[in-house]
Order: C-alpha cells, then sequence, then structure tokens
C-alpha cells in the first residue's frame, strides 16, 4: 500500500455528510470502512435511494415500491412515484445569491434564489403561451449564464424535454444534435466571448433555425450588458420581450413519474452521428444527491464552482447543486483570461467549497507553472475535484503541493451516458496518488477480464457495473425497440453495463482508469492503456501535450506518439529519445512508441477529450465523420500523411 497524500481528521471525518448517512442508516463508519456502507448500498439498493431521496428531503411523493428487477436496462426505480425535478431545485425563494456569474472580464451577475424562482416562473409562462407542454424540446444554444439555468428548470416545471449545446459548436454540429429532437423553442445567444475575443454568432442561429423545421419559437439573448439587435436574426424575439408579460410570476410544478424524461445529452460523435441519450428526471436527480451530498459533502448555503460549458455533462451536474440548497458560480469563457489565473481569481472572490476542473485543465496550470498557494488563499475550498480524463498522478502531487496541501481531492470518473460517476471521491477517507478512491454508492463497480470474470487488483479490465442504478438512461433518441442501447452497453456482457473504459483495483482499493479500452493498443497483441503514455509525456517540459494511437502495420499494430511542443521548439533526435527513455522507466518497454512525431496542434471534442479515434482513422486514411464534435477539426489534416509514419 503507498503513502496517502492526504487523509482527513477524525473531526473532519465524522463532521461529514457521509458519516451521517451511514449512521442515519444503521451502518457504522467508525473504523473508517467505507467497504461496509457500499456493499450495503448495492445490497439493498432500492432501499439505499429511497435513504438518498430522504436525506436530501426530497419533495414529491416515492411511492410504496422501490425497485422492480428486469433484464438490463429494463428495471425500474420508484415505479410509483410521483415528482417534478424543478420544484427540488428551486425550493428556496429567499434573498441569498443563488447563481453568480462571470463572463471573463465581460460579464459580472448574480441572482438571488427568490429572482431565479421568479424568473423560472417567468419563462415557463412564456413557454406556455407558445403551447408547450410535457414531453415537448425546449432547446438553448447558450454560454454558462443564468439564462441557460432558467430555461431548463422552465422546461423541467411543465414536464418539458430540455437540450443543450455551447455556442462555439458549428452549425452541423448543431443541427446533428437538435435535428434529431425536433425541438419547438431554441433559445440562443448573439455571440460569446473567448480569450477577450467576440464571436458573432448571429449567422450561425439563422442556419441552425432554418435547419429546424419543427421551431415554432427562436429567442435571443444578449451577452452581458450589449445591447441585442434583434434585426439581424429574422422571425426572433428578445428575451427580455418574450417574458415581459409576467413581473413575478410563481411557477407551477408538474409532477410526472420518476422515470419522466428530463433531458437529452449527446455521445461525443466523433465516429459517427452523435447518439442522443435521454435521461429521467428522478434518476439524475437521485444520482446527484448521492454524488453532491455524500461524496462531495456540500451543505447548504455552500458555493459549488465547476468550470464547465453548457455542451457537456458537467453542466447538468453543475446545476444540479441548486437541489442541495447551494450556490452556483458559472463562468464562461477561457479559464486563462484574462491571465492564467483567472478561475482562482474567482474562488477567492466568490468562496466555493468545492473547486471543480478537468484533468486537462491541472494539466495545463503546471505547465504554466502557476502555484496558486503563493498567490491565492483559495480559503474556502475544501474539495477539489477533476473530471473529463485521467488525472496522472503529478496532477495529485501539484495539487497538493501547489494548490492547497489540506484540501479533499475527488478525481472522478463516469460518463455522459449515466450523467455520473461510476468511481468517485470518499471525504472520509485517504487519497492516494493516481487513484480514483472509491466505487460511487449504490453502484456494483467490478473490472471483467474478456470472458466476463471479475478481476483482482492489479489487472486490467473492462470497467462494467453488474447492477442496476437510476441514472442508467431511459433511452435512446429514435431507438423505439432500444436495439441501439442494448449494443451500446449490454452487448458485450449479457446484463452488465459496459462502459468502454480500461480499468484497474489498486492495492489501496481505489481504481486506476487507463483510458477508453476501444483507443487501447496492442503491440505485439500486448494491450495498454494510453493513459500511461500521457502520464509520463507529460514530465517531459518541452511537451504542451500529446496523443497517442495504434498504427496498423500489416499484421501488427505499432505505437504512434504525436507531440505538440512549446512554442518555437522542434522535435530532434535528442528530444525523441528522453522521451522514449520517461515513457520506459515510468511505464515499461512495451510502451514506448515506435514513433514520435511533432504536430502544430492536437484536437480534442469541445469538453476537452482526445480524440485518439478519429486521429488513428486520419492516419490511416479513413473518413472521420461528425468533425463538428472536434474542437479544432482542421487539426486532423496534420496527421493525414504525416511524414515521420512514411
Amino acid at each position: 500500500m503507498s503513502q496517502p497524500l492526504w487523509t482527513p481528521t477524525a473531526a473532519r471525518r465524522e463532521s461529514t455528510n457521509l458519516w451521517a448517512f451511514a449512521e442515519q442508516v444503521g451502518v457504522s463508519l467508525g473504523a473508517g470502512s467505507y467497504d461496509d456502507l457500499h456493499r450495503w448500498s448495492i445490497q439493498e439498493s432500492g432501499e439505499f435511494w429511497r435513504a438518498v431521496w430522504n436525506f436530501a428531503e426530497g419533495i414529491g411523493d416515492l411511492g410504496n415500491v422501490d425497485f422492480e428487477k428486469g433484464a438490463g436496462s429494463s428495471s425500474r426505480f420508484f415505479p410509483d412515484a410521483s415528482i417534478n425535478l424543478a420544484e427540488n431545485y428551486l425550493k428556496r425563494s429567499d434573498d441569498e445569491i443563488a447563481i453568480s456569474y462571470r463572463g471573463e472580464n465581460v460579464v459580472e451577475r448574480d441572482l438571488s434564489f427568490g429572482e431565479l424562482r421568479g424568473a423560472v416562473g417567468r419563462v415557463q409562462r412564456a413557454l406556455q403561451s407558445e403551447g408547450v407542454q410535457s414531453g415537448d424540446r425546449v432547446a438553448t444554444l447558450l454560454p454558462n449564464g443564468p439564462e441557460a439555468v432558467i430555461v431548463f428548470l422552465a422546461a423541467a416545471s411543465i414536464g418539458a424535454i430540455y437540450s443543450s449545446t455551447s455556442p462555439d459548436f458549428g452549425s452541423a454540429g448543431v443541427l446533428d444534435r437538435f435535428g434529431q429532437i425536433t425541438p419547438k423553442i431554441l433559445v440562443a445567444t448573439d455571440c460569446y466571448f473567448y480569450s477577450g475575443v467576440r464571436h458573432d454568432i448571429t449567422n450561425k442561429v439563422v442556419e441552425v433555425a432554418n435547419g429546424l423545421p419543427s421551431l415554432q419559437r427562436l429567442v435571443m439573448v444578449g451577452y452581458g450588458d450589449r445591447e441585442l439587435d434583434i434585426s439581424l436574426v429574422p422571425n426572433s424575439v428578445g428575451f427580455d420581450e418574450w417574458t415581459s408579460g409576467s413581473l413575478n410570476v410563481e411557477p407551477v410544478f408538474v409532477r410526472s413519474s420518476f422515470d419522466h424524461p428530463i433531458y437529452v445529452l449527446y455521445s461525443s460523435g466523433t465516429t459517427g452521428k452523435p447518439k442522443c441519450i435521454v435521461h429521467r428526471a428522478g434518476g439524475v436527480l437521485l444520482k446527484h444527491w448521492s454524488e453532491q451530498l455524500l461524496h462531495c459533502d456540500l451543505r447548504a448555503g455552500d458555493r459549488l464552482m465547476y468550470f464547465t460549458t453548457t455542451g457537456w455533462m458537467m453542466w447538468n451536474w453543475l446545476v444540479a447543486g441548486l437541489a442541495c440548497d447551494v450556490s452556483l458560480v458559472l463562468y464562461d469563457g477561457s479559464p486563462f483570461h484574462p491571465g492564467p489565473s483567472r478561475l482562482f481569481d474567482i474562488a477567492d472572490e466568490l468562496g466555493p467549497r468545492l473547486f471543480g476542473v478537468s484533468a486537462k485543465y491541472i494539466e495545463a496550470t503546471m505547465k504554466e507553472g502557476l502555484r496558486p498557494r503563493d498567490t491565492h488563499t483559495l480559503a474556502s475550498v475544501e474539495t477539489v475535484t477533476s473530471t473529463g480524463s485521467p488525472l496522472a498522478p503529478e496532477g495529485f502531487d501539484w495539487v497538493y503541493q501547489n494548490l492547497k496541501s489540506d484540501v479533499h481531492l475527488a478525481s472522478f470518473s463516469g460518463g455522459t451516458d449515466i450523467c455520473g460517476c461510476f468511481v468517485i471521491g470518499d471525504p472520509t477517507g485517504p487519497v492516494h496518488r493516481g487513484e480514483i478512491q472509491v466505487p460511487a454508492l449504490g453502484m456494483d463497480v467490478a473490472v471483467f477480464d474478456d470472458l466476463g470474470n471479475r478481476l483482482s487488483e492489479g489487472k486490467q479490465g473492462e470497467l462494467v457495473c453488474c447492477n442496476a442504478f437510476p441514472s442508467m438512461p431511459l433511452e435512446f433518441w429514435d431507438d423505439p425497440e432500444g436495439i441501439k442501447y442494448h449494443d451500446a452497453y449490454f452487448a458485450r456482457f449479457p446484463g452488465v453495463w459496459h462502459h468502454g473504459d480500461f480499468a484497474e483495483w489498486s492495492s489501496d482499493g481505489g481504481m486506476i482508469i487507463s483510458g477508453r479500452s476501444d483507443a487501447t493498443l496492442n503491440p505485439g497483441g500486448v494491450r495498454i492503456g494510453t493513459a500511461e503514455i500521457y502520464r509520463q509525456v507529460d514530465l517531459i517540459d518541452e511537451v504542451l501535450e500529446s496523443i497517442v494511437i495504434g498504427q496498423q502495420i500489416e499484421s501488427d499494430t505499432r505505437v504512434v506518439l504525436f507531440v505538440r511542443l512549446r512554442e518555437g521548439l522542434d522535435l530532434d533526435d535528442e528530444l525523441t529519445q528522453r522521451i522514449r527513455a520517461q515513457i520506459r522507466l515510468g511505464a515499461s518497454p512495451r510502451h514506448v512508441p515506435a514513433v514520435v512525431a511533432q504536430v502544430p496542434s492536437i484536437p480534442r471534442t469541445r469538453s476537452g477529450k482526445l480524440v485518439e479515434l478519429a486521429v488513428r482513422d486520419a492516419v490511416h486514411g479513413r473518413l472521420v465523420t461528425n468533425v463538428e464534435a472536434i474542437d479544432d477539426p482542421e487539426a486532423l489534416n496534420y496527421f493525414r500523411d504525416h511524414p515521420a509514419l512514411a
């Protein structure tokens, strides 16, 4: 076992929500055993999720039946429930701040809980005046600001289905998503800011609206305090005008079933048209409560800050903090504008208890040489969370050495598919370098070999979940027989959710994720995870970022590593050999790439994930579909016919 980087004091452990919850359900954490609580949560699954509802003081009626077991995705939780998600998000109506919004250095805006509730009521009336009913779709193309939250909750209050994309998506990417779900209402911005540059998207909005024959109303929102020129977008109405008929309107909440569809999220779409993943209201409500209240230890009155866009599932996770009676800190734009410490400046200003970012962001701050503990107090921050991709061990070191030493670093891993986590943090347990602490409560997480056998610690295999859980998607859009759904998650191991991550349990009881299993490398028939290579390359100061693929050469696969270097540097023999030596030393000889090549840019999805499969297709001369899901699709051209691969 390794020495932990952080261990909570006894006083801190015993003051957590997780400790109180365990006592409430009659399971002792006195010996420091999270395992006992987790075992109970999967053995008594229905009882556990009802206990989460009770702990969160849920509003509504769960009914008398906890769980009806079915095959695969057909299991149902609380089949007799009657609830409304927005009613649980809008419990408060006081004058305390509900949302603090910062858009780079362009806009600052705060809304109280009372103002938020009133705004939701006004938009609810506007939606109803357009004939929007339960099951209709309402879509937004908005920055991470208050209007996106307001429209989402207004739609949810009447049972409409919400969906969002961020304004940096191209028109084809937006239509690939919204075109499938045929929304009645689209609420869009006229522009967005990134790195101090204003990006006008009015032409894109017009193109999107024209491509949605289902659209009955296009509503435009000006960015910040800028005056909106509605004439630039024909057949549209301004947001203020649209909602001006009512000043302070109390929203009315229409209760529906536990499985009522609440929002549609999208797969990354880098290997085809994005899948439209329909989530159920009760499922995400309970899942987010379990993660935020128990695993992240949020309490009423706290502030929750997560750097995300409206096109990533972490936006949905962030907004769920309202159901925990916490205030949201919304940031839109570049996290490094107007300076590299922008997010830490906001943390000092607004005082979040939870400070959430992506692993990519932590890697970038490391490369920038930032040391916030010397420049910021970060006095309020007790939990730092990281997700989006595996956080390298060096990322753990950076947090404790350069950010804050007394903080709970909770690395997450889950996905858009479940709008939550399979493995997550434990505020009552130690944090070990490079490891995600525990399987999430209620989730029977395992690592399988190719034959479906559970693997013990130290053996890599497929990440699976062996039991049903509430936030399993309700369905895929336009998949009436559930065939696409079944093939996506249950075809590999019948009756068991197969997530597609390559993982292993550690000797400390945590989990190490080695990347997507469909992107694993097989040189000489030996299966290795890409994350193991990235961890070593990140130690090379000259390398800003990298991407690794397997290139098919006759009957074998060779490992090819592409690197983006600091400006002005060229990849020479000395640096190439140093990269290879570091990988050999830190991983193993079989991880050493056969080819190391330099590229000026490396593409990612718009949520920051490396697009290994798209790069692999480009290298092999195959068509890369749905490039709109990629932040810089032109970068794929750097990999096609790269001279180093000749």
